[in-house]
């Protein structure tokens, strides 16, 4: 290769001088390589550097491709069905029933379930009447300000109430237990409250 680069010239020159004549053959070598038919070094690196980046690219894209199909595969799987709202109510005796609401699909009236009282036992009779007890511990609660700030929450059923929520000291949480045993109606606390330092 390095002897296609060189071009070799000869000349002839004639040199006439007063006293003799004389013959000089000269021989230049010169380097030409705006002329090569090749192709340089950095040329093909960067021809090979290009070719890269784009086989990288499309490989990329098609493993994104096929990404995307599997994760709409999964998300088709995870969409949840369309159904119907249940709704579950208890004998009337009982606690008050638990009614589970979703949105009724349009067009569709809501079903609902009657559980039916176990074969021979009598349903017991709700003596209690947990609304004004409800009422008085909410009212004691907000009246207070030391007790409105915290969001401690106190639910009665059948004269039992449940409190729960964070409290700052031990003699707090006592203090809410005493009040919630000195409301009328009130038949056993409950007292779930953690104490936070």
């Amino acid at each position: 290769m390095a002897y296609d680069d060189e071009q070799a010239r000869r000349s002839r020159v004639v040199v006439e001088t007063p006293t003799s004549r004389r013959e000089v053959t000269q021989t230049d070598t010169v380097r030409n390589d705006r002329d090569r038919g090749g192709i340089s070094g950095a040329t093909v690196g960067i021809i090979v550097v290009v070719a890269i980046a784009l086989i990288t690219i499309v490989v990329l894209f098609l493993m994104n491709g096929q990404q995307t199909d599997t994760t709409n595969a999964n998300l088709a799987e995870q969409q949840p069905v369309a159904q119907q709202p249940v709704i579950v109510q208890q004998p009337a005796q009982q606690q008050p029933p638990v009614i589970i609401q979703q949105p009724a699909p349009a067009g569709q009236p809501p079903v609902v379930i009657n559980q039916p009282a176990p074969a021979g036992a009598s349903a017991p009779v709700n003596t209690s009447n947990d609304g004004p007890i409800q009422t008085a511990i909410d009212k004691k609660i907000s009246d207070d300000p030391n007790l409105s700030t915290l969001g401690i929450t106190a639910t009665v059923l059948d004269g039992k109430v449940t409190v729960t929520g964070t409290v700052k000291s031990e003699g707090l949480k006592s203090q809410i237990d005493r009040m919630l045993r000195a409301i009328k109606g009130v038949k056993q606390v409950d007292n779930q409250l953690i104490v936070m330092s």
